[in-house]
């Protein structure tokens, strides 16, 4: 478009003309560039070329980020935050950029207006068809819809019927009908016919390039299972959880059924994982304040050596309670550490002082607040402190650090405690990857299929 001030690499003028070649025939489709491949800028400039108002909801998290890369590349364009108590819509703008909080508490004023073109960032805010976010978001009227996601299956295939049902109506007919013919065969049967069926009806309507296709340039990124044996203490505290939560599960399930205790186990499985890293975290008064933690001391070891050794760290965790101790325990050794979790006012603040050359040499990352939406190169390490269900998240968080703008490795530790509920959620991960490289990236296809409550029946024993 006219005005650009980015110079687009050749796979970027190709998503460009993607884009554009979808919306000049009246249709859409989800571009699922792996992360840190520009699909912001992409879709920029479609929306820059195509004209008229246009909008784009995005996570709150990442607000700032589209309007500061608007001004930064296309600043002749008018662009709205519609953000805030006093928010007020100005369609005089030519993009007008909200969160998906405010698409659902303003749905009816949003779905009044006649946009030009619509984008949800980070789409899978509406893998979820029942959801009310995904019901507004197909409130909105345009002449073109685009989803964007580097994670367009997390957990089912549902998920990417969601998103393309919204992208492209009608593409992959109705949910049922998807249920019965393609996801059900897939993921119960490991159905080669239905895979095929649902990539070549997708493979006009979803664009999606890894880094390692496009980018040559990217330095490699490297990933370690680090096993971590606890301590006597914690192991003690883990079997007591285990057996506890074990006679009680089964005592409910015998009582009530599954539907009634599925809380209760979900509940025993957060124990579980909780005890994997770290005492304190169990609200358990008999656990005593100076407990153990054998991935504390794994990572205090793991940050020693790579401060000495001049490298720089992202630490992510589900908990931020665990992050404070990790915070408490390098400030006590005089390590100066950058914070950010759903409490942090000024998000940028924050990123800018790790970004800068003479930054903190670690960076304390909430896995739900930091996520998505940040570009930190100033690290070549990455520690995951615990794992979570859905690898896409994990790997959302890695590619904070392994991102254009990188010029060193990348190394990314997963601290795993040995012989715990952990290392269960790690083949949960491999089997929902491979079911994302079968679906979108044409890998081969694992029928198998697990859950959180499988996981936890099975480390219960029940």
């Amino acid at each position: 478009p006219e005005g650009l001030t980015a110079d687009l690499r050749s796979y970027q003028r190709d998503g460009l003309a993607w884009l554009q070649n979808l919306d000049q025939e009246g249709l859409g489709g989800v571009l699922a560039d792996d992360m840190g491949l520009g699909k912001t800028l992409q879709t920029l400039c479609f929306l820059a070329s195509a004209g008229g108002r246009c909008l784009v909801v995005a996570p709150t998290s990442v607000l700032h980020g589209w309007c500061d890369e608007a001004a930064r590349f296309l600043p002749h364009l008018k662009v709205q935050r519609y953000h805030g108590a006093g928010r007020s819509l100005d369609l005089s703008a030519d993009l007008i950029v909200t969160s998906y909080a405010l698409l659902r508490l303003d749905e009816e004023l949003l779905a009044q207006v006649e946009w030009r073109s619509v984008v949800l960032d980070e789409a899978q805010a509406i893998k979820n068809p029942d959801s009310q976010v995904a019901r507004a978001a197909q409130s909105l009227q345009a002449q073109s819809r685009f989803a964007l996601s580097g994670t367009p299956v997390e957990n089912r295939l549902l998920e990417l019927w969601s998103l393309l049902s919204w992208a492209v109506p009608g593409v992959l007919g109705s949910r049922s009908s998807f249920v019965e013919r393609v996801s059900g065969p897939i993921e119960r049967d490991g159905s080669e016919a239905a895979l095929l069926s649902l990539r070549a009806r997708m493979r006009p309507f979803l664009l999606r390039r890894l880094k390692s296709d496009v980018l040559g340039e990217l330095p490699k990124k490297t990933e370690v299972v680090v096993r971590v044996e606890l301590s006597e203490l914690e192991r003690s505290l883990y079997d007591r959880v285990r057996d506890t939560y074990r006679a009680s599960v089964q005592q409910r399930l015998e009582a009530h059924g599954m539907g009634a205790t599925r809380l209760h186990i979900l509940e025993a499985l957060t124990r579980l994982r909780q005890a994997s890293c770290h005492p304190g975290l169990l609200p358990f008064d008999e656990v005593p304040p100076d407990a153990p933690s054998a991935k504390l001391d794994r990572l205090e070891a793991l940050l020693d050596e790579a401060i000495a050794d001049g490298h720089r760290t992202l630490v992510f965790s589900q908990w931020p309670s665990l992050l404070q101790r990790v915070r408490t325990r390098l400030e006590a050794q005089g390590v100066e550490v950058a914070w950010l979790d759903g409490t942090t006012r000024d998000r940028g603040g924050e990123v800018a002082r790790f970004q800068s050359p003479d930054g903190p040499p670690v960076f304390l990352v909430s896995l739900k607040a930091g996520g998505t939406g940040l570009t930190l190169t100033a690290a070549d390490h990455v520690v995951l402190l615990d794992p979570w269900w859905n690898p896409a998240v994990e790997d959302q968080a890695t590619d904070r650090a392994h991102r254009i703008g990188q010029t060193r490795p990348v190394l990314v530790h997963r601290l795993v405690a040995a012989g715990t509920v952990e290392e269960q959620m790690l083949l949960v991960q491999d089997r929902k990857r491979a079911l994302v490289e079968a679906a979108v990236e044409g890998g081969a296809l694992q029928s198998e299929s697990d859950d959180a409550l499988q996981v936890a029946l099975e480390v219960l024993g029940v």
